[in-house]
């Protein structure tokens, strides 16, 4: 029996992203050996990969906002309101997957801005994608059972480790001098550890809702539960609106790098056409 999309897609993109430590490792290689047009290099596949993600992460996002408020508008029947639930869960996936790519995809970036890293901890960016969205999918395919609740508690504490090491990097890297000719990327990173923080402080303040969905698929809707619903949106739409600014300025900071070398402007050429 086919399976319908929507089943597979998880699959799908865990597949695509297990890739990576490939390409990644592909770009190591020379590219173009004797052939001055070698294609796609692994920065522009990176670069596409980059603003892929941010698309993926914020579009999808404002999608998830949206069906929230058919989820709790009473004017709606069950069977409505619990399918706007479904759709929302699964939109959800989206911007998870992005997010969980977003430092792979980011760490390999930067070192085409200048930074290098030494081999443990190369490693240690191609594979953190990879490892990060293995468990976000395997979350999602495992939500309402025992273990999908033990997986969502690991990537609570996951995304905190993570917050910690970026704050500590980031701090690391400024001391010793290794963001001094891009010190944008040390304040994406922060902006990006920024997200994880409002993310963690959404998810305290949509449990009501959450919770809400599951007593309308048990026993029905109450003036008390659609309340409660409807208090917890207006509750986290600060926290979503932050997120979204976040990412804006995350890629503001990428277009504009503030505090890059000056690159040098291109030669003029001469009168006649023959440059200097």
């Amino acid at each position: 029996m086919e399976r319908p999309l929507v089943t597979l897609l998880p699959r799908l993109l865990l597949a695509a992203a297990a890739l990576l430590p490939a390409v990644a490792l592909a770009g190591a290689a020379p590219q173009g050996l004797g052939d001055p047009d070698p294609g796609l290099s692994l920065h522009e596949l990176l670069v596409f990969l980059h603003l892929a993600l941010f698309v993926l992460w914020l579009g999808p996002d404002f999608g998830v906002f949206l069906w929230s408020g058919k989820v709790a508008d009473p004017a709606l029947s069950v069977a409505q309101r619990l399918a706007a639930a479904r759709i929302m869960g699964r939109i959800d996936l989206i911007p998870r997957v992005a997010m969980s790519l977003m430092l792979t995809v980011g760490g390999l970036l930067s070192e085409y801005a200048g930074i290098e890293h030494p081999a443990w901890q190369l490693a240690g960016i191609v594979l953190l994608g990879p490892v990060w969205l293995a468990l976000v999918v395997a979350t999602f395919l495992r939500q309402g059972s025992d273990t999908g609740a033990a997986l969502a508690r690991l990537d609570v504490w996951f995304r905190w480790v993570l917050m910690v090491g970026i704050v500590a990097s980031v701090t690391w890297s400024t001391v010793t001098g290794r963001l001094d000719d891009a010190p944008w990327v040390g304040w994406k990173l922060l902006v990006f550890a920024a997200l994880l923080l409002i993310g963690a402080l959404l998810r305290v303040r949509i449990r009501p809702f959450v919770d809400g969905v599951r007593v309308l698929a048990t026993s029905g809707p109450t003036p008390a539960v659609d309340q409660a619903m409807r208090a917890s949106l207006a509750e986290t739409k600060v926290y979503v609106l932050a997120m979204w600014a976040g990412l804006l300025l995350a890629a503001l900071l990428g277009v504009v790098q503030p505090g890059s070398p000056a690159t040098p402007a291109p030669a003029v050429p001469a009168a006649g056409g023959v440059a200097p």
